[in-house]
């Protein structure tokens, strides 16, 4: 039997009144009766306790355990364990003998008690969730629709610009970005200009298959791997660029005026420092400094 809570609660003789009777009027209340020594309670108990927190308040459920509560026994006539009853406005309105399935307890409730409307998705979260799995377009989709509602959400505007970036739409991503206004999202802000940095460079370095055979050719060519790191990161290989350039940090970290620790500091920003890899490298590059 789990703890009480706010829809489940146990009841005994000086609280029938008010906890049962009297709330019955607000909204129904179920009301289980039970014994320790009795099995099918047990069975029964877990899955009422799952149905009335389903209903968010719409429906209580109160406990009478009937080897301590004699006097509401007898009152209402309990004769076999389990059993359940109904209440709604002061009197017993449904109710069942015996463990049920939750189909049929469903069922029997549906008539008295609204089941509450699903919560609604909020749009950005759902927009979040379709970037991070490369659905762009819808990501974009639901974007578009939120920020016509309120185009100064920083957020959406920030999501908004990557998805126009994975489009090769550089430009108007840069625009969207400019217009987000205050700190509050600094990081968030630094990792999307730092995806637009990486596709421009991208842009105008040689292809990733010419630069795999120039390092073939030679291991130590810091300036190909440093732009094969740059193409895997315009492809969102995060984790092959992130060891690339860590690797060329501590085997050449003035290299171009230190820009592989610049540039994993810009993945970091763009990863955000909850992601796996950001944990992971960064640990890697505090030892590599230290």
């Amino acid at each position: 039997m789990s703890q009480p809570t706010p829809y489940i609660f146990d009841v005994t003789t000086a609280t029938f009144q008010q906890d049962v009777i009297d709330k019955s009027f607000d909204q129904p209340v179920l009301v289980d009766f039970w014994a320790e020594w009795c099995a099918p309670c047990k069975v029964l108990m877990p899955l009422l306790e799952k149905i009335a927190e389903s209903y968010q308040g719409e429906l209580l459920l109160g406990r009478v355990n009937c080897d301590v509560e004699q006097d509401i026994v007898a009152h209402f006539g309990i004769r076999s364990l389990p059993t359940v009853v109904l209440f709604k406005d002061g009197k017993p309105v449904d109710g069942f003998a015996e463990a049920r399935p939750e189909s049929e307890i469903r069922a029997m409730l549906e008539p008295h008690v609204h089941m509450p409307a699903p919560a609604e998705a909020d749009p950005l979260e759902t927009a979040q969730a379709l970037f991070s799995e490369g659905q762009y377009a819808k990501a974009e989709q639901v974007l578009v629709s939120l920020l016509q509602a309120d185009n100064s959400n920083a957020k959406a505007l920030i999501l908004y610009a990557r998805c126009l970036a994975e489009r090769n739409e550089l430009t108007e991503a840069q625009t969207v970005l400019d217009a987000v206004k205050g700190d509050e999202h600094k990081a968030a802000l630094a990792g999307a200009k730092a995806q637009l940095t990486f596709l421009r460079q991208a842009a105008d370095l040689p292809d990733a298959a010419d630069l795999k055979s120039r390092i073939a050719q030679n291991p130590g060519d810091d300036e190909a791997v440093f732009q094969l790191a740059i193409q895997q990161l315009a492809r969102q290989q995060y984790e092959a660029a992130l060891d690339a350039l860590l690797k060329l940090f501590v085997r050449n970290r003035s290299f171009n005026e230190g820009v592989a620790h610049k540039t994993l500091l810009q993945v970091f920003d763009l990863l955000g420092n909850d992601h796996p890899l950001v944990t992971t490298y960064r640990r890697k590059l505090f030892a590599a400094l230290y």
